[in-house]
């Protein structure tokens, strides 16, 4: 079944990519799923395109501001942009294991990715991942173009896929690391670390880290604080340690499949093991693949990393995979048999929305699409409250950055939601936007997370009088609903109160 696939992926390969594409547009325009908190909240960067945000990259809001310039404010304009970067993320998969190993090697990394659950996620969540993982994937293809074709015009392209692929996120600066790793490591071509064509990559990569340099000049570091936070984080204790590493791997198995992702990590560990004895090409997929796959395995024994942290660097695994197992007469089943759960995982994935509602598993511990509902609710519940006491006032949260980002979506007439963090530190980037002009006087809507009450003096200080409208149920939280309330005749913005 699996040959006959590769072999059909092989005669109608334009056809497969325009499927797919197909497929990934459908899923968007019909899943009926909400933003999830990250889109809202970069797609509310988007309006206001900076050269860098608090916790990230310009990237993805540069990305969702031209998509949303073209077609509008929307869910699917929002989402489209994932579809298209996931497109190119697997045609740039497929080449590049076709240029370095057969056409054969290339479908069947095509097909490994395809069954990998991640890739999903990949093709219709428009997050940091959708661009990095982009990038990252024309990078790979346009150093193996330069390293092992002898292209020098390719040190350029891969030049600019690395730079943006640092503007999507900061761990592409691992890609440079590497490749120079890879020169200082390989004799024959050492000599590139000194040459005219490794200087055309690394300028463009260099280029991109000024606007991200200045602007965190600008406002304290404030995005290398944030990044530096998730790796200085309190000392676990063994239990808690033995804990994280099972959630992650537990993580890791349900994004690659489990047979997929226990053969990726077993191969990656046999070239780890064999380094020395492996040729050039296979030395730097290691370096951009295994190596890093390690490393984020070893980081998560001491500290807490996101399950999604480790995405890209299965790229250069699924690479060496598909390279050594298409040479093969007949494909292994550890191969075959991962790829046929994989794309069974896939399409359950797929079917997830309707296999909720089927089951009635809704809002249930079960549901892992709870994170795509309810804010369109929440918003129109808030609107009712506007509509009876009037639209004039503008909206204070107080809570998390995904209801403020949620509810600036999904309100009628998208307005500029503002955020008061309670703790007096900058938490998100809408402690680094300035409020509203010329609001003294005017009126506010709070709406307030259930802890926030009673509201902290900073808010009670700054405004004449505050009444409390009423209450909204968070199907979410049950113990934590929404308070909306209505401070009037503001005194003075109120600003963070700074711990000392």
């Amino acid at each position: 079944m699996l040959t006959s696939l590769l072999s059909l992926s092989e005669r109608r390969l334009i056809w497969l990519f325009i499927g797919i594409l197909t497929v990934k547009i459908g899923y968007i325009v019909g899943n009926g799923l909400e933003l999830i908190g990250d889109e809202s909240y970069y797609w509310d960067w988007s309006r206001q395109p900076d050269w860098c945000y608090y916790s990230k990259p310009p990237m993805v809001a540069w990305i969702i501001a031209v998509a949303t310039t073209l077609g509008g404010s929307s869910v699917e304009s929002v989402r489209l942009p994932a579809a298209i970067l996931n497109l190119l993320t697997l045609v740039y998969l497929y080449k590049t294991t076709s240029a370095l190993y057969s056409p054969k090697a290339g479908c069947l990394a095509l097909l490994m990715l395809i069954a990998m659950p991640f890739n999903v996620l990949l093709g219709f969540i428009m997050t940091i991942d959708a661009p990095l993982c982009c990038f990252w994937a024309m990078s790979l293809y346009y150093l193996a173009q330069a390293l092992f074709k002898q292209r020098d015009k390719a040190w350029l392209w891969a030049g600019c896929a690395t730079g943006a692929a640092v503007l999507s996120k900061q761990v592409a600066l691992l890609l440079p690391l590497m490749v120079l790793i890879f020169l200082a490591l390989e004799q024959n071509r050492r000599q590139l670390l000194l040459s005219r064509c490794f200087f055309s990559y690394l300028a463009p990569v260099l280029l991109s880290l000024i606007p991200i340099l200045a602007w965190n000049a600008e406002h304290d570091w404030v995005m290398y604080e944030h990044s530096k936070h998730h790796l200085t984080q309190e000392v676990l204790n063994l239990s808690a340690r033995a804990s994280q590493a099972a959630s992650f791997i537990g993580y890791q198995l349900l994004l690659i499949s489990p047979l997929l992702c226990v053969l990726v990590i077993s191969d990656s560990a046999k070239r780890l093991r064999h380094f020395k004895q492996l040729n050039a090409a296979e030395q730097f997929l290691t370096l951009t693949g295994p190596v890093l796959l390690a490393g984020i395995f070893l980081l998560n024994i001491g500290q807490k990393t996101q399950g999604n942290w480790a995405v890209p660097f299965y790229f250069s695994a699924i690479i060496l995979i598909s390279g050594s197992y298409s040479q093969l007469k007949t494909l292994p089943n550890s191969l075959t048999n991962g790829i046929k759960l994989g794309l069974g995982l896939v399409l359950i994935t797929y079917a997830l929305p309707l296999l909720i509602s089927v089951f009635n598993l809704t809002n249930s511990p079960l549901d892992p699409t709870s994170r795509f509902k309810y804010w369109r609710q929440l918003a129109t519940q808030v609107d009712n409250y506007r509509q009876q006491h009037g639209q004039d006032a503008f909206i204070i949260t107080l809570g998390h950055r995904f209801m403020t980002s949620e509810l600036a979506f999904y309100l009628p007439e998208q307005p500029q939601v503002y955020r008061y963090e309670t703790t007096g530190q900058i938490a998100s980037q809408y402690e680094l936007w300035p409020g509203p002009n010329d609001p003294i006087g005017h009126s506010a809507y709070l709406i307030v997370e259930h802890k926030y009450i009673p509201l902290p003096k900073a808010i009670t200080n700054a405004f004449e009088h505050i009444q409390t409208l009423g209450q909204i149920e968070n199907p979410l939280d049950i113990s934590n609903p929404y308070h909306v309330l209505l401070a009037q005749g503001l005194k003075q913005w109120p600003v963070l109160s700074r711990p000392d």
